[in-house]
């Protein structure tokens, strides 16, 4: 049978699909609907005047992870970045303070923390939002009432769309399918799409793009999805043995198992991780910049295509690839674990299991790392090399082909899931979205 029709065979797995693709229809249209008090007509003419200038460079950079609801100044316009951005920072400050790592240790403790997170977005949104205001007020005729009650109003109908796009996120990972936050980037990012190639096929039209360039691009796109799937799908398999051990009145034989390390087990999260936070400080120095010099100096140095963005990107993508790796696969939990259940590593003295499994992790993360971190640079290259517009080339890699690609693996494995659960064959041919082994 066609898997597609499985889907909706699978009465659960029906209703789920069908609950997120309805939410991700609300994003969109939201997306769409604009700030009162904002004039859509002057937005487009300003923004058309201002093409290939490095301010509005910055401004295409945050639009295309909005999924266009930037540049709209739509109510969805600051996306769910803001969330992203303060869940990073609740994350290195319970590493670094012990009395919120306590907190979160204990029980209802990630719900303190989780609330915590809330109230920080909610600090982030407005100052990202007043940032907005201030960004509107250079633009003329865009607003079209008083700035004080314009500022309030965009303050407000900002923090509160993003405060409903994390809800959203939130809806769609305990009622729909995949997770919710990483689906929204998502529907950001592929409804640009549409736009990118059609600017594409203009420019081949003009013969502004080489029709060899075209091709040799294009190739390279193929390759590198070809690359980030097998990436994905990448495992290391450590080997445990667990002798025979008696459970109440039952004796459990021995066996042979393994514990699965992916070759990037932080999947796409350091990237979104690193966007979100290099996006927060352009957005405020783009939008600042017009009153403060060094601030916007500080924009012009940190744009997009140039080289300390660069370099900057890519350190952050290392970093948190080790960091969140730490904070999900913690050695030394893992092998407490493996003890307490009487098992063993082949070839591993007890007390040389944490540093094994360190050693191991380490010796994959920074090969995964440095890889997700080349993948993000791909448009900068596709750009300088080739000329193409910014559109096309975030869609031929980087972020955003990492984010598709990731996120699409996880949703089909959701799938899979939920179908094998009900006796079907799943999404594939023989039934399983196979990883690869090293």
């Amino acid at each position: 049978m066609n898997p597609l029709i499985d889907i909706f065979r699978v009465r659960d797995l029906r209703q789920r699909v069908l609950f997120t693709i309805g939410m991700l229809i609300v994003f969109r249209i939201g997306a769409n609907i604009p700030i009162p008090g904002i004039n859509i007509n002057a937005l487009k003419l300003y923004f058309m005047s201002q093409q290939g200038n490095s301010g509005i460079g910055i401004t295409e950079y945050i639009d295309f992870f909005s999924g266009g609801a930037f540049m709209n100044f739509s109510i969805f316009m600051l996306s769910i970045m803001p969330y992203i951005s303060t869940s990073i920072i609740m994350n290195l400050l319970v590493i670094i303070f012990p009395s919120l790592k306590k907190i979160s240790e204990e029980e209802g403790g990630r719900k303190k923390i989780q609330r915590y997170t809330r109230y920080g977005t909610v600090v982030i949104c407005l100052i990202q939002s007043y940032t907005v205001t201030v960004y509107a007020n250079q633009i003329p005729d865009a607003i079209t009432m008083g700035r004080l009650p314009y500022s309030l109003i965009a303050m407000l109908t900002v923090t509160t769309g993003t405060m409903f796009l994390m809800w959203m996120g939130e809806q769609i990972t305990q009622r729909g399918i995949g997770n919710g936050i990483s689906l929204l980037i998502f529907a950001g990012i592929v409804a640009r799409m549409p736009n990118a190639f059609f600017v594409l096929t203009e420019k081949v039209r003009l013969r502004e793009i080489n029709l060899v360039f075209l091709f040799i691009v294009l190739a390279m796109f193929v390759v590198v999805i070809a690359l980030v799937v097998y990436e994905q799908q990448g495992q290391r398999k450590i080997p445990v043995h667990y002798a025979k051990r008696v459970v109440g009145r039952r004796m459990y034989g021995a066996q042979n198992t393994y514990i699965p390390f992916k070759i990037n087990p932080s999947g796409v999260i350091p990237v979104i991780f690193a966007s979100s936070m290099l996006t927060f400080p352009l957005q405020l120095t783009g939008s600042l910049g017009a009153k403060f010099k060094f601030l916007a100096d500080f924009s012009y140095w940190l744009r997009p295509n140039g080289l300390p963005y660069l370099i900057v990107y890519t350190l952050l993508i290392v970093f948190f690839a080790y960091f969140y790796t730490q904070v999900s696969l913690n050695p030394i939990e893992i092998a407490r674990q493996i003890r307490e259940n009487g098992g063993s590593i082949p070839g591993i003295r007890s007390e040389k299991m944490e540093e094994y499994l360190s050693t191991i992790l380490n010796r994959i993360v920074l090969p995964g790392s440095i890889f997700l971190a080349f993948i993000a640079i791909i448009p900068s290259i596709i750009q300088t090399l080739f000329n193409f517009p910014a559109e096309v080339a975030y869609i031929m890699g980087g972020t955003s082909l990492l984010i598709m690609v990731g996120v699409d693996l996880d949703t089909m494995s959701q799938i899979e899931g939920h179908l094998r659960m009900h006796h079907h064959d799943g999404l594939t041919k023989k039934g399983k979205i196979r990883s690869r082994n090293l």
